[in-house]
């Protein structure tokens, strides 16, 4: 069973996969809170065009293990030195078993290729697999976590690729969270 990581585009019939299970997982996961779940996730899925995911300012990557599809992610541009992480994913009966932590790295070496120094993020708040995984792999939190996860809706996580143990880099990135807050 080997697992290589392919450099695509959401548009690759590869990805459909990838992109109906997202949608799937966000709907379900947040139905409750959605009356119309599965087209507020298919706007959310839809709302940034293919296009902002490839290079030179984005990138898009997927997980094949012996010709399907497990995992993948993708980054765009969230300014001159900070890219930002969506739609990390893996196959739901594929999970703990790494292959999230291998889409986050892959991500973050084009990052630095690509001249960013900086990722940062938002995951929902009934996605605690997700916040598990970004505590994991270095991603400090821009929220405060003492606070109910459903209170902030979208937890922000920031990492500094130069320096991941130095978080005062990303303090503009929490500013940026408290504005959002306010609005």
């Amino acid at each position: 069973m080997s697992t290589i990581v392919v450099d695509t585009t959401p548009h690759d019939p590869r990805a459909k996969p990838l992109l109906d299970a997202l949608l799937f997982e966000y709907a379900s996961r947040y139905e409750e809170y959605r009356k119309d779940g599965g087209a507020a996730a298919a706007q959310e899925m839809a709302r940034y065009p293919a296009e902002l995911f490839a290079p030179p300012h984005g990138a898009f990557v997927l997980l094949i293990r012996d010709g399907e599809t497990v995992g993948g992610g993708a980054f765009k541009r969230y300014d001159a030195r900070t890219a930002e992480l969506k739609r990390i994913w893996t196959r739901d009966d594929l999970r703990r078993q790494g292959l999230a932590r291998q889409v986050v790295e892959a991500l973050e070496e084009r990052a630095l290729s690509q001249g960013y120094t900086r990722i940062y993020l938002t995951t929902g708040f009934k996605q605690p697999e997700a916040w598990a995984l970004y505590e994991r792999t270095g991603y400090a939190s821009l929220f405060d976590p003492a606070l109910p996860p459903e209170v902030h809706v979208q937890l922000r996580y920031g990492k500094d690729l130069l320096a991941p143990q130095r978080i005062d880099t990303l303090d503009d990135l929490r500013a940026q969270d408290a504005t959002l807050a306010a609005r």
